[in-house]
């Protein structure tokens, strides 16, 4: 019985749509590596299936596998620390948050490099145009 490329074909489609609507929809940090991993295993059904089609000798496509493989489970490792670091920290693992308090940082770190010549004292003020002129 041979199984025709056209099945594990679709489920793979099937299952990198369900992760990209998981990325793209969830806020949960947990719930977007998920996403994330159902994503490769779409892209491995799929090198495993055009690997056993074209009959390949050197059977490229399960070793393409097994490097996805490992560099999701390297993707997993790091991402759920990162998350447990976010959490302990903030209290919460919603993405949503973490971009506020992103772009919050940029704002505050953009105000504090440069301060508004209007709240200096006169003797700073003068001394900058000294400077200037010398």
């Amino acid at each position: 019985m041979h199984l025709h490329l056209a099945y594990p074909a679709v489920l793979a489609v099937l299952l990198f749509s369900v992760g990209l609507y998981g990325v793209l929809a969830r806020r949960n940090a947990i719930l977007v590596l998920m996403s994330v991993e159902l994503m490769l295993n779409a892209v491995n059904l799929n090198l495993v299936a055009f690997d056993v089609w074209l009959r390949d000798s050197l059977h490229a496509g399960q070793a393409l596998t097994l490097f996805v493989i490992a560099v999701a489970a390297a993707e997993i490792g790091i991402g759920l620390a990162i998350v447990l670091a976010v959490y302990r920290n903030r209290g919460s693992s919603a993405v949503d948050e973490l971009r506020d308090t992103a772009e919050a940082a940029g704002t505050a770190e953009a105000a504090a490099e440069e301060p508004d010549p209007a709240q200096q004292p006169p003797s700073a003020q003068t001394s900058k145009k000294a400077e200037a002129t010398a």
